[in-house]
């Protein structure tokens, strides 16, 4: 097995839409993305069914992008309410308060309804809110994941409306959630890539390339893993307008702009996703401070970051 870059680069793709499997490899896409498996041996129709129902309950609970989610329901609440989430909640909301304490608030789950007033909305408008809209939702008072959020075990309970969006790590964490499925079936050799977060399993390493953060038919360097997560997250694959992209400091309601690219390789694909984020607005001593994780960070100005553990060839 081997990926060229972090994200799905398919030599036999599917049609848009459509599942698609090919001896060892499952395409399909979820959560705005494509997929891909690739297994030591072929995976069983009940398992490729079972994948895709645990990914559908997933969407079903997170995706703010439908109106019949869970976190939709949340946002739709005029008073707030008590919500109860899934099991999977427990450890997905206990990362994401490890994320916002290690970045002082950067990282918050909470910061859906920025994205919305910048045009990443459920209808994919990308069009900003009017500058009297915005304003008069700073003068409500800027909601954080440990001011506005009370929880009890899986219950969540919220007192206004709500914009919950799990985006920094949510993905990552599907994919070990898939991964586990995987290794219950007895698969012990995989690699499970979500389009630039991938998890591999197995004793012989996977070569990953690094996409160039201004040009994807390019990598800066090669990545070698084995039995871990990779992660990448940048600013150029979600980017509309003039300096609008996905990544958002909480705190602030801005985009990312000193670094544009990020990589991490972590024992989880969830702690890999949500990390990648993260090192937009923290430094990686910071970070080290709280989780185990090797990284590399490019600056606006061409700059490159990476930790010595950081397993990789890099080219000048």
């Amino acid at each position: 097995m081997s990926h060229a870059k972090p994200g799905v680069k398919e030599s036999r793709p599917a049609a848009p839409g459509e599942p698609a499997f090919d001896g060892k490899r499952f395409d399909f896409d979820a959560l705005g993305t494509r997929w891909q498996i690739e297994t030591d041996e072929p995976l069983s129709g009940n398992l490729r069914s079972r994948i895709l129902r645990r990914i559908q309950g997933f969407d079903a609970t997170y995706s703010r992008f439908r109106p019949d989610s869970l976190v939709s329901r949340i946002a739709a609440a005029p008073d707030g309410g008590r919500f109860e989430f899934p099991e999977d909640s427990l450890a997905l909301f206990g990362l994401y308060d490890r994320l916002h304490a290690a970045t002082d608030g950067a990282v918050d789950p909470l910061v859906g309804r920025e994205l919305e007033l910048l045009g990443y909305d459920s209808e994919y408008s990308l069009k900003p809110a009017p500058d009297e809209v915005r304003a008069a939702e700073r003068a409500r008072g800027r909601v954080t994941w440990a001011g506005d959020v009370r929880r009890d075990g899986r219950t969540v309970v919220t007192e206004r409306p709500l914009v919950i969006d799990v985006g920094a790590a949510g993905k990552g964490y599907l994919v070990d959630l898939l991964s586990a499925i995987l290794r219950e079936a007895g698969h012990t050799d995989f690699v499970v890539d979500a389009s630039g977060d991938l998890r591999h399993a197995g004793d012989r390493a996977i070569r990953v390339g690094l996409e160039h953060p201004s040009d994807p038919r390019r990598v800066i360097g090669v990545a070698r893993l084995r039995a871990q997560a990779l992660c990448a997250s940048g600013t150029r694959r979600r980017a509309w307008g003039d300096g609008l992209h996905h990544v958002l400091d909480a705190r602030t309601g801005v985009p990312a702009g000193e670094v544009v690219a990020t990589w991490v390789v972590a024992d989880e694909t969830a702690l890999a996703d949500g990390l990648a984020t993260a090192l937009f607005f923290t430094g990686a001593r910071r970070l080290a401070e709280s989780f185990e994780f090797a990284y590399v960070r490019v600056r606006s100005d061409g700059r490159a970051e990476y930790s010595p553990n950081f397993a990789s060839e890099f080219f000048t």
